[in-house]
């Protein structure tokens, strides 16, 4: 039995599953897996790479018939890389993380849906502005990047909700079972967006090692921090910063970002790239949830009907 919502009326799926564009771990095969399943999946295509999505692309278009999309970083990718998307077919461009403006005219002129994150209310309002046709509503509480200061899905949800109207909402951070897809949809959101829990997939492009920690942690190993992404070199805005698995780098230099630049910065970026300390692994709080490694497909299915168990229980009273 599928759970129809406006999300999957718009984007013609049977379930309101959606996996997150992770940006190099969500390729071809992890988007076409989820979409076979009768979720949506999406390609992310992150900052725009080139190499990247000439590789992946191809891979999901050829891999399934059902709609999938594709998700970029605004603040870092380049219309080009948008519009090199779109010659595939893409069911949805989700954009994140900055202004979407520029994106918008290639993303119109190809009449495929508009899907923006936002993680505070002001971008909520300036993604309606803008026309989006889907509002992805990012709690706190999500792996990955988002707002240093948001606010957590629970509360969050709704207040887009209320604000939205008729467009659909999707609910992100937090999420990684159907328990969590069947709150979603009782908070007024319209499906759920799923990151951490679609990274211990058996098609996402992951390092063994970070798969097996996603498995065997607990929600209370995450941190909230940049200190990783300046290790990496990578200049993400103020505003945002990630949630990881804990590491020996945020133990020591959180608090002291400023500290992290010249030689000791890349002393510490030469000590990641050899191994000599663990990998940064992006995971959210609802990381305890996740136990197994199953197929993006075999995955969409269980979530769907453990939504369905969870909300029956709600109508029958035995909640």
């Amino acid at each position: 039995m599928a759970l129809t919502t406006s999300f999957t009326r718009l984007v013609g799926v049977r379930h309101p599953i959606v996996s997150a564009p992770m940006a190099f771990s969500a390729g071809g095969e992890l988007a076409a897996a989820v979409s076979r399943g009768g979720g949506f999946g999406f390609v992310g295509g992150g900052f725009g790479v080139r190499d990247w999505l000439e590789r992946e692309l191809p891979i999901v278009a050829h891999s399934t018939r059902e709609p999938w999309g594709v998700g970029f970083v605004c603040w870092a990718a380049e219309v080009a890389g948008v519009e090199y998307a779109l010659e595939f077919g893409p069911a949805a461009v989700l954009l994140s993380f900055g202004d979407p403006t520029p994106f918008l005219q290639p993303i119109r002129r190809a009449g495929v849906p508009l899907m923006i994150q936002v993680t505070d209310l002001t971008e909520a309002r300036q993604a309606l502005d803008a026309g989006a046709d889907v509002i992805v509503v990012q709690g706190t509480e999500s792996g990955g990047h988002g707002a240093r200061k948001g606010r957590s899905t629970l509360p969050f949800v709704p207040a887009v909700v209320d604000m939205a109207g008729e467009t659909p909402v999707l609910a992100a951070g937090g999420i990684a079972d159907g328990r969590g897809v069947a709150a979603a949809l009782v908070l007024g959101a319209s499906g759920a967006l799923l990151g951490t829990r679609f990274q211990a997939s058996a098609e996402a492009i992951v390092d063994p090692a970070v798969t097996r920690a996603i498995v065997e942690s607990h929600g209370g190993q995450t941190q909230r921090s940049s200190v990783l992404d300046i290790v990496k070199g990578v200049d993400w805005p103020e505003k945002y910063d990630g949630r990881s698995l804990a590491h020996p780098y945020i133990d020591r230099w959180h608090g002291r970002e400023a500290e992290l630049t010249g030689e000791t910065r890349q002393a510490a970026s030469d000590e990641m790239a050899r191994g000599a300390v663990p990998p940064a692994v992006w995971a959210g709080e609802a990381v305890g949830l996740i136990g197994d490694l199953p197929s993006a497909e075999d995955l969409v299915t269980t979530l769907a009907a453990e939504a369905e168990q969870a909300l029956d229980r709600v109508r029958s009273g035995s909640a």
